[in-house]
């Protein structure tokens, strides 16, 4: 009878700490091992309604309220990730962050709105959801374990840069003022100053901003060969191509423009004014050609299409990347 007491024993006492092991597994935060950074810069100033990592694009499905949803690069393997109404999606080869959008009239959150805007983390294949930052938040870019945003303050009525650990951890307030950080490239992001239009780096690893060129931009993209792209304010925002090497940058368009992304050696640009298109052009301003007539907004690229949305309607379009021109509805459906 001690014999078997003793065993029952060491069994509870093997399963409570199996229990205690898995749970701690379960819920450890899997950190990165370089700065890895988590959506296309272009995708990101556009709301970054699709992100795609690792085969897998991860997006905002408008036809089932905008809640987050994932497929392969192809468009197919459909599934619900989140009900949550997402913007500013990033991606790692664990996790997918993004901005929770919820409207106060959707009842499953009308309870919770103080966190209807809040910054999300979520495992690539869905389930719980962790909540880095419960306060409103916009414009996060993933860089290595750290997401970069800015974060409003409603005591003040002010919006500034914070960042926040990939656990939730180490949340802090960085400097006040608009800084975009869609344009991330290591461990850098690149933003246009707020006051004076110029082009500045900042550091990840120190947390410190400096000068990184001197122009009048808005919403810069710097790639990895450090060529520069801007919409340039002087120039009734005309696109401008240039380099830390280069004493003369390049207009590549007219004016008026209302937003791009840059992916390759191409340009894909929204062209206002009396002739609204959605343009592209390549990175050295040839090759101009007019994708769709009207108004579209909230570009977004993959590897195998690009996607953009009607500004007037909502209805979402999609062309080939490789080849763009024929356009296609996109209308993935809904999963439960």
């Amino acid at each position: 009878m001690k014999r078997k007491t003793k065993l029952i024993i060491a069994i509870i006492i093997i399963l409570a700490i199996s229990l205690i092991l898995y749970l701690k597994f379960y819920n450890r935060t899997r950190f990165n091992d370089s700065y890895v950074n988590g959506n296309l810069s272009g995708n990101l100033y556009n709301e970054g309604l699709f992100c795609e990592n690792g085969g897998t694009i991860f997006f905002s499905n408008a036809d089932d309220g905008g809640r987050l949803y994932s497929m392969d690069s192809s468009g197919t393997k459909l599934k619900k990730l989140s009900d949550d109404n997402v913007k500013y999606i990033n991606a790692d080869s664990n996790y997918v962050y993004y901005v929770r959008s919820n409207s106060g009239t959707n009842d499953k959150y009308a309870v919770f709105s103080f966190d209807k805007n809040s910054l999300c983390r979520i495992s690539r294949d869905g389930g719980k959801i962790t909540i880095l930052d419960p306060d409103p938040c916009i414009y996060a870019s993933l860089i290595g374990n750290y997401i970069y945003y800015l974060h409003y303050d409603s005591t003040d009525a002010s919006t500034e840069l914070y960042k926040v650990k990939i656990d939730g951890s180490e949340k802090e307030k960085l400097m006040g003022g608009y800084a975009f950080t869609c344009n991330s490239n290591g461990q850098y992001f690149y933003y246009n100053s707020p006051d004076d239009g110029k082009l500045y780096q900042f550091d990840t690893k120190t947390d410190t901003s400096s000068l990184y060129y001197d122009c009048s931009c808005y919403k810069p993209i710097v790639t990895e060969n450090n060529d520069i792209y801007y919409m340039d304010v002087s120039q009734d925002n005309a696109i401008v191509h240039t380099s830390l090497n280069s004493s003369t940058p390049v207009t590549l368009t007219e004016g008026n423009i209302e937003l791009y992304s840059v992916y390759g050696s191409y340009i894909y640009y929204q062209r206002s004014g009396d002739d609204p298109a959605l343009c592209v052009i390549k990175n050295d301003g040839t090759g101009f050609k007019e994708i769709a007539k009207g108004e579209y907004s909230n570009i977004s690229i993959t590897s195998y299409n690009i996607y953009f949305k009607d500004f007037f309607n909502g209805t979402f379009y999609s062309t080939p990347t490789s080849d763009p021109g024929e356009l296609t509805t996109f209308s993935p459906g809904t999963v439960k």
